[in-house]
């Protein structure tokens, strides 16, 4: 017989002893007064049933049989089953109690199930007993392997790390029942990944076994590691998992350079900063291990060159720090010196850390412009220098090895006025013509050089020329000094003080001497004390001047430089006379005087007058446009009566009144010329002059105003040159000298005589036509 059967015939006869005990030997007990004590019989007695996982028979699982002392085989019993899985995992014979399993139970799904059985009458379905609660479990087997948590797992471990290092534990789990033999115990084992690594059997912790694993030789590692239950025995279950270990790097590696020798050529023109090459080393570390750093141990040109690195290709940049010259020097030799930035004091203490290189520089030729031998020129001359004269000179040379021939000429742009001229060849500075420090001191003006055989090679250097102060120029009044002495001056009284200036710039300083002209010296009422200051008193030289008798006085004063060659001039003081209180404040003056007291020159006066004069004027003829706007026409009509009106608007005295017209005119008409044209209308050539008749004077005393009226009416009929433009004139009012009298109705009616008005009868037709000529309505005819 195999295991498998001898343990199932175990299991069913402990169940058959443990589901019905009654059936077992039985203790027989006693109570106190020896009488021996019989327990009733219950109908069924059991604990628990156990049922087999995974069952491979063709027949339903047997499980147990349920049996009550009720029964006694007539059938009249019937058995119930209730609970987890009865009907469908679990089926009872209602008439023999007996229990089968229907499928193949898991454990690992569910390891036990809670049912109910009771018994009752088939016929009247009356329990025969109470109902119990039994529990059916599921026996295990070993039919699960065990099963890691993580596939594969991922770790890491230091390079060189010691012999025993833990890497990582791993674990498996088994879902046999770890509680029932050893279907569930696991064991750990190394497939793949020796001598490397290890395994601890119970824990699955994996450690390092190999001393001196080098991430530079071989980084990364496979390892299997198997778990097999029923403590590893033969027939025991296993799972397998991959663990991947990286060997993490440490700086164990110092930086090397691939070449002991470097070589870089560079053209001398290089600007400062500029790069002049790029070195690297190599690092078997990566990561910070692998940063480095570079410096200058040694050079042949200090300070010429520099080192830095770049972080993010770790090379060594080498760079210029002062300027190149070919011609000076045309080698540079370095040493650079490589180190790790994190050193590691373990491996550092075996040896050196560090590597060096010779860097080589060839410094290239480059065609350079000419170059001065200052970075600027000052120059000096005086200002009374000649034309072309040498001011100075600038000098530059080739500095390339060629040492072609040099050109100079001036930059115009900072010369405009062609002050200064240079010579092409020497470079000699002079000047092209006269020069006044007064006017400008300093002339900064640029130069130029340029080779001859290549003119694009330039370079430039400032030029600051200072002219020099020459004493050309005389001193003067610092102002326009103006002052006035009171009539009761006293000899000797300081009336003003005065001072000078001088363009001039002297070195030592101005030293001016004042002193009074010596043409007025004899005649002189005013001296002049020289204070030794650059300043001087002028004095009165005797007392009580009078204004009616000279109210100004004119004082010459000379003033000389101390330099050479000396400069003097004289210069006028205007003194007024005024007069003054007994304190000296002046109280009355000549209108010059005044003037000169609220300090208005005589040119600013005269200019505020003819501002005041125009103002006058314009006003004046605004004032006069204005009135003959406003004056009003004396007849007013709408059509262009180009008539010359002649008013009288304000009573005369007849031909008393010599202002008014010619009567005269009026009684000769023979005087008038016959030939006369009107002087508003040019006549066309082609209308002859019409000489008129002259009227013979009338009899009656109106018979010269009856003969000017008829002779002006014949002028107007036959005058085919123009329109009637007639020449009125009006008699608004008449003086009582007029031999005519009044022609007003108002004045005939107080005479006492009768009037004669036969005349305007007879020519009041005429008067008519006139007033028919002008447009006038039916008043006017009448009036």
């Amino acid at each position: 017989m195999d295991r498998r059967k001898v343990c199932v015939l175990m299991v069913l006869w402990a169940v058959a002893h443990l589901s019905f005990p009654g059936y077992g030997l039985r203790a027989l007990r006693q109570d106190a007064n020896g009488v021996p004590l019989r327990r009733s019989k219950r109908g069924w007695m059991w604990n628990q049933f156990f049922l087999l996982e995974e069952y491979t028979g063709t027949d339903m699982q047997y499980v147990g049989k349920l049996h009550s002392d009720g029964d006694r085989g007539d059938g009249s019993v019937r058995y119930v089953l209730t609970g987890e899985g009865a009907g469908t995992l679990f089926k009872i014979d209602e008439k023999s109690g007996d229990i089968h399993a229907t499928k193949r139970l898991d454990r690992e799904e569910k390891a036990y199930y809670i049912l109910h059985a009771k018994a009752v009458n088939q016929f009247t379905n009356e329990a025969l007993e109470g109902e119990s609660e039994f529990i059916i479990k599921i026996h295990d087997i070993n039919d699960n392997e065990p099963r890691f948590t993580k596939d594969p797992y991922m770790a890491s471990v230091p390079e060189m790390s010691d012999v025993g290092t833990s890497v990582i534990q791993v674990t498996a789990i088994d879902a046999d029942d770890a509680t029932y033999g050893n279907s569930a115990r696991v064991v750990y084992s190394i497939l793949e990944g020796q001598p490397y690594f290890s395994v601890d059997p119970e824990t699955g912790l994996i450690k390092t076994a190999l001393p001196g694993m080098d991430r530079e030789v071989k980084e990364h590692y496979q390892v299997v590691i198997q778990a097999k239950d029923m403590a590893g025995q033969m027939g025991g279950l296993s799972g397998t998992t991959t663990v991947s270990i990286t060997l993490s790097d440490v700086n164990d590696n110092p930086p090397r350079f691939t070449k002991t020798l470097y070589e870089f050529r560079v053209p001398e023109s290089n600007e400062l900063g500029s790069s002049v090459g790029a070195i690297r080393a190599m690092d078997a570390d990566i990561g910070p291990n692998a940063e480095m750093d570079y410096r200058i141990i040694g050079s042949d040109g200090p300070g010429m060159f520099d080192v830095t690195t770049n972080r993010s290709t770790q090379e060594g940049v080498i760079l210029l720090r002062k300027p190149l010259d070919f011609e000076k020097k045309r080698q540079y030799s370095l040493r650079i010196q490589v180190e790790n930035s994190h050193i590691n004091p373990h491996f550092y203490s075996s040896g050196p850390f560090r590597d060096e290189a010779t860097i080589k520089i060839v410094v290239e030729d480059v065609d350079e412009p000419p170059l001065f031998e200052r970075a600027s020129y000052i120059m000096e001359v005086k200002e009374d220098a000649a034309r072309n004269t040498i001011v100075g000179s600038v000098s530059a040379s080739d500095p390339d090895d060629k040492r072609s021939p040099v050109r100079y000429t001036i930059d115009r742009r900072t010369d405009m006025d062609r002050v200064f001229n240079i010579h092409a060849g020497n470079g000699s500075v002079f000047t092209l013509r006269d020069l006044d420090r007064e006017e400008s001191a300093w002339h900064n003006i640029s130069v130029i050089a340029t080779e001859f055989n290549n003119p694009r090679l330039m370079s430039r250097v400032p030029v600051y020329i200072r002219v020099l102060d020459v004493n050309d120029n005389a001193p003067t009044f610092a102002t326009n000094y103006e002052t006035f002495v009171c009539e009761n001056a006293k000899a000797n009284q300081r009336i003003q003080t005065v001072s000078a200036t001088d363009p001039d710039e002297p070195l030592g300083g101005h030293r001016f001497t004042f002193s009074l002209a010596p043409e007025a010296a004899g005649k002189a009422n005013f001296s002049v004390r020289d204070n030794k200051d650059n300043t001087a008193w002028i004095l009165t030289r005797r007392s009580s001047y009078n204004s009616l008798q000279k109210s100004v006085y004119h004082v010459p004063v000379v003033i000389s430089d101390g330099e050479y060659p000396m400069q003097s001039s004289t210069s006028t003081l205007t003194i007024r006379v005024c007069t003054c209180d007994r304190e000296g404040n002046m109280k009355l003056c000549n209108p010059e005087a005044l003037t000169a007291r609220v300090g208005l020159s005589t040119g600013a006066l005269v200019a505020i007058l003819l501002c005041v004069i125009i103002l006058l004027i314009i006003v004046v003829l605004f004032a006069a446009l204005r009135r003959q706007r406003k004056k009003e026409p004396l007849i007013i009509s709408k059509e262009d009566v180009r008539d010359n009106v002649v008013s009288y608007n304000d009573e005369g005295g007849g031909e008393e009144d010599t202002q008014a017209f010619d009567i005269g005119t009026l009684r000769n008409p023979e005087a008038i010329e016959d030939s006369k044209q009107r002087r508003d209308i040019i006549p066309e050539t082609f209308y002859p002059p019409v000489r008129r008749p002259v009227l013979p004077p009338s009899r009656d005393n109106n018979g010269d105003v009856r003969d000017f009226i008829n002779q002006r009416l014949q002028e107007n009929d036959s005058d085919p040159t123009a329109p009637p433009y007639d020449s009125l004139a009006t008699y608004a009012y008449e003086g009582n000298g007029s031999v005519a009298e009044s022609l007003s109705s108002l004045e005939s009616v107080t005479t006492e005589g009768d009037q004669d008005y036969n005349y305007l009868s007879e020519w009041g037709p005429r008067f008519k036509k006139l007033a028919d000529m002008y447009g006038g309505d039916d008043s006017d005819r009448d009036s």
